[in-house]
């Protein structure tokens, strides 16, 4: 009798074992489902989560490195030594030493071929070159262009505010060049 009172008691403990787990487990996806709404209150008191202020306010910083004293009228152009058509879109942008800006260009591989080309800048007048800043840019790497295949590529960029004061006028040009022979026989 008391082998079964030893097993029943046994039992009880390990009941009471399983619902304290159970219980442990609720309260803990309780806690972990109330964090959420938590955070963004604490953060919303405190003043200290950007994605809220972000939420709330669209407002854009201005940039202090925008020299908005003087205007620059950039020039752009292209050039071509291959069976392609190449242009920027726009021929020209009026922009402030400092602000982002960014144009694009069209290429059109006319051939019935894949072809790799390399687009390499020039500038105009030539010290304006140390001073035009791209940061994302097609002439970065080699271009492969299917048969037919036409593509619009961008350039970002900013003019460095250093930029002597008698400089008006940048002109930006492109030659758009094959680097490859794919598709023909040596």
């Amino acid at each position: 009798m008391q082998e079964q009172t030893a097993g029943q008691r046994k039992q009880r403990r390990n009941a009471r074992m399983l619902g304290k787990l159970v219980m442990v487990a609720v309260l803990m996806f309780g806690f972990g489902y109330s964090l959420v709404p938590l955070y963004k209150k604490i953060c919303e008191i405190t003043g200290i989560n950007v994605l809220a202020v972000q939420e709330t306010v669209d407002v854009k910083p201005a940039n202090t490195q925008v020299d908005t004293s003087r205007t620059i009228t950039v020039e752009f152009d292209a050039n071509t030594t291959g069976p392609w058509r190449f242009k920027p879109v726009v021929a020209s942008l009026e922009v402030h030493p400092g602000e982002m800006a960014q144009v694009v260009y069209e290429v059109v591989n006319t051939q019935d071929r894949a072809m790799e080309a390399q687009a390499i800048p020039s500038y105009a007048p030539i010290e304006a070159g140390q001073y035009f800043r791209k940061l994302e840019c097609f002439c970065f790497k080699q271009q492969t262009l299917g048969p037919k295949e036409s593509r619009q590529m961008p350039v970002s960029f900013y003019i460095d505010p250093s930029l002597p004061k008698n400089v008006k006028t940048i002109t930006l040009s492109y030659t758009f060049f094959e680097v490859g022979l794919k598709g023909k026989s040596s």
